[in-house]
């Protein structure tokens, strides 16, 4: 349950190139002083705070702890790393749309101003977006968790050689089977690689999970949505021999791991979630522009 709260620390968040670019630069002095204006604490993050003097830049992390609202100005991408370092703390989350596709963002520059005056106001809905539990096991030692929203995949190194993996499903065997790599998605993630390895579109309000073979050895292995309660366990049975063949993790598309034979990889839904702020609902929009659903 998201519970609405006043918005006095607004934290700023960019994807990393921003300061470089002219327009962007503007358009985020012109952001800070209108912030000002309404008398909003500003916490910029350390790439933002290059374009202002004398300015302390924050850790995202940090930022997350202790802003009411925070706002993204970048792409997917920018929201991805957002939410990979997100907290318990239910904090909204405003995505500008400053790159490309913008399956999750929700406005564009020249929609912002028009968005805060209402979100100050009270007048947004919040989009609760679920996040994956990613836990890698060796040797019955936990080495590293990550948080995703969209997707976690087990893909192949410089070689290409199938996969060998066993999966299993609250502790009982589902399959064993062979493959260049294996996709498990979010109902966020569905529209991203997901997708383009065959995965079904699932809304993001279903509680689920995405279980995706990509190019397996046998065309009996098909995409599986399992409820998000349930916890996944996938063992890498592939033992590589050949100099710099190896197995890597891959979390959000950004962040990736080396896997080893013997392997376990622990997926569950996180008991932390994304907000995003909504004032229209324009998911069905969203999917007929951005996948050109109707167009001849």
């Amino acid at each position: 349950m998201f519970t609405k709260k006043p918005i006095n620390k607004v934290g700023i968040i960019t994807k990393r190139d921003i300061p470089k670019d002219p327009k962007i630069a503007q358009f985020m002095k012109s952001l800070v002083e209108y912030l000002k204006k309404h008398k909003k604490e500003i916490l910029l993050d350390n790439n933002a705070c290059q374009l202002f003097k004398n300015t302390i830049g924050h850790k995202k992390e940090e930022m997350l702890k202790n802003a009411d609202m925070v706002i993204t100005l970048g792409g997917d991408g920018t929201i991805l790393k957002t939410a990979r370092r997100i907290t318990r703390k239910k904090i909204p989350v405003l995505g500008v749309n400053m790159g490309n596709l913008g399956f999750l963002t929700e406005c564009n520059p020249e929609e912002v101003l028009e968005y805060l005056e209402k979100i100050f106001a009270g007048q947004y809905d919040v989009d609760k977006r679920s996040l994956l539990r990613v836990t890698i096991y060796r040797n019955g030692k936990k080495i590293e968790t990550f948080l995703a929203l969209n997707d976690a995949v087990i893909n192949q190194g410089a070689f290409a050689r199938l996969i060998t993996m066993n999966l299993e499903v609250n502790g009982r065997k589902l399959v064993e089977f062979s493959a260049d790599g294996m996709i498990i998605a979010t109902p966020t993630g569905s529209t991203a690689h997901s997708l383009s390895a065959g995965g079904p579109i699932i809304h993001p309000q279903i509680e689920g999970i995405i279980i995706n073979p990509i190019c397996p050895s046998s065309l009996a292995m098909r995409p599986i949505v399992v409820p998000d309660s349930r916890q996944l366990t996938v063992t890498i049975e592939t033992q590589r021999r050949e100099k710099g063949d190896y197995i890597g993790l891959t979390i959000d598309g950004q962040d990736v791991t080396r896997l080893e034979f013997g392997d376990k990889i622990k997926f569950r839904r996180s008991k932390r979630s994304i907000y995003l702020i909504r004032l229209k609902n324009r998911y069905y929009k969203m999917l007929r522009n951005k996948l050109n659903w109707g167009d001849k």
